[in-house]
């Protein structure tokens, strides 16, 4: 039996700033399965090799699949409703399912929304999705699928929650040869994410990832990660590797691990992760360049600290100054990750984030607009005290506003995103090193990509 999965045709900031797009990795772990149980599986990245719905009904009428499978962030669903659209059309008898986060947490407005989409997969999907194969081989329903949320004569039914995956290590390594490998490139050079574990046991307001991975945070083996590493260097060439984790730092010791398997292997990877300013260490940053990194990603998120204690970072100030401290003496770029315009901010607080960004010591700044994503806390504080401006899922993309807030407008909050990115990025200091140091990085690709795409972003939004 045939299996094509799909990323749909939208648009993506990231590739418009810096030219590139990574590969969906959720879709590559489902082929693995799929093709455990015997089944032709066919990925489809449509960002990626820039495919139009045109291309993908042709794909479909020469695949001839049986079941077609659709992830998509927020701001994308609309695309995968397109998408699904043109499966029906071609053949109502082809099984349409769509996974990600935000239909795990609006199912039930999913299928309400989008009559040509069967089957909602909530949550981690492998497990669930091998259900629905075996059923689907052997000609049984779907009824009792833990996991899922599906439409049955008409009606929508839900199925008990599905458990989370205790050994990840039990899982196949993602189809890397599904996927269009020789153009995911950064800087010329060959590129790859990986994912290596999966839970959060933390609570920020504005993240879903413990609730559609839980709290209880699990791992690969390093082993298990070594092998996966080994095998897109080796077999594909690659050397850049972006670890995908919500904190690869999250158990330093392992960490550490696999940053000293990674030297033993003589692997010759450069490479960034993610971690948290609590969960990082200098002697884990010595290990961590050895072996190849060279960016570390903080989500530090505010310069003030009763934003920090509201939104439930669980950091301080302080603790963000010593992290990115810590790893500009190991060598590594330290990439701070900023967040304004919560309800609860005034306009003191989001100057004081900006401040603290440009302050703390980090070589690179990400400045997003609070977004309330389904499944956060955010968005049911949102809800319950009817802050929404829209449901128009296009415009959560973070830097627009779609949340209103008690002090500011958000023509206010927007201006003040421009001018966080202006009054860090263009500083003498950051300017000066950036031409002597890193050779013009900033100014010749990344600031150019980004002053086009905020400028299209501003047009739109005061038209």
């Amino acid at each position: 039996m045939r299996l094509l999965l799909i990323s749909p045709p939208t648009r993506s900031v990231v590739k418009e700033v810096l030219g590139a797009s990574g590969p969906p990795l959720g879709l590559a772990y489902l082929a693995a399965v799929a093709r455990e149980q015997g089944w032709e599986a066919k990925i489809i990245d449509c960002l990626t090799e820039n495919l139009t719905l045109q291309d993908v009904a042709n794909i479909v009428k020469r695949f001839q699949p049986d079941i077609v499978g659709l992830t998509a962030t927020t701001p994308a669903i609309y695309d995968a409703y397109a998408v699904a659209k043109i499966v029906k059309e071609y053949s109502p008898d082809i099984l349409v399912l769509l996974g990600g986060p935000h239909a795990t947490f609006m199912a039930h407005e999913v299928l309400q929304e989008c009559p040509y989409i069967d089957v909602v997969i909530r949550g981690e999907g492998e497990e669930t999705f091998r259900e629905i194969l075996k059923r689907i081989e052997h000609g049984r329903g779907l009824e009792g699928i833990a996991g899922i949320t599906y439409r049955v004569e008409g009606r929508i039914k839900e199925g008990p929650p599905g458990k989370l995956i205790d050994d990840l290590d039990a899982l196949p390594i993602p189809a890397y040869d599904l996927l269009p490998m020789e153009k995911y490139v950064v800087d010329k050079v060959k590129y790859a994410a990986v994912i290596t574990s999966r839970g959060c046991p933390y609570g920020c307001i504005f993240c879903s990832s413990s609730l559609q991975f839980g709290k209880r945070w699990r791992a690969h083996s390093p082993e298990r990660v070594l092998e996966e590493l080994m095998m897109l260097r080796y077999d594909y060439g690659v050397r850049e590797i972006e670890f995908l984790d919500d904190t690869f730092t999250l158990k330093m010791g392992r960490a550490e691990e696999i940053s000293k398997m990674i030297v033993r292997e003589r692997l010759d990877i450069s490479w960034s992760a993610s971690s948290r300013v609590n969960t990082f260490s200098r002697g884990l940053g010595e290990a961590m360049r050895r072996a190849g990194a060279h960016t570390i990603y903080f989500g530090i998120e505010s310069g003030s600290d009763e934003t920090l204690r509201l939104i439930g970072k669980g950091i301080t100030r302080r603790q963000a100054v010593d992290a990115v401290r810590a790893a500009k003496d190991c060598g590594l770029n330290a990439l701070g990750s900023f967040i304004i315009g919560f309800p609860h901010e005034r306009e003191e607080d989001i100057k004081a984030t900006i401040r603290f960004a440009d302050g703390c010591g980090v070589d690179l700044a990400q400045f997003t607009i609070a977004t309330p994503y389904p499944g956060t806390r955010l968005w049911d504080m949102a809800v319950e005290e009817n802050l929404l401006l829209t449901r128009n899922w296009r415009k959560f993309t973070t830097l627009d506003v779609v949340m209103r807030s008690l002090y500011l407008t958000p023509e206010r909050i927007r201006r003040l995103l421009l001018w966080a990115y202006i009054t860090f990025y263009l500083s003498p200091k950051r300017v000066l090193k950036d031409i002597i140091v890193d050779k013009g990085f900033i100014l010749r690709r990344a600031l150019p990509g980004a002053i086009r795409y905020l400028k299209r972003f501003f047009q739109r939004a005061w038209e």
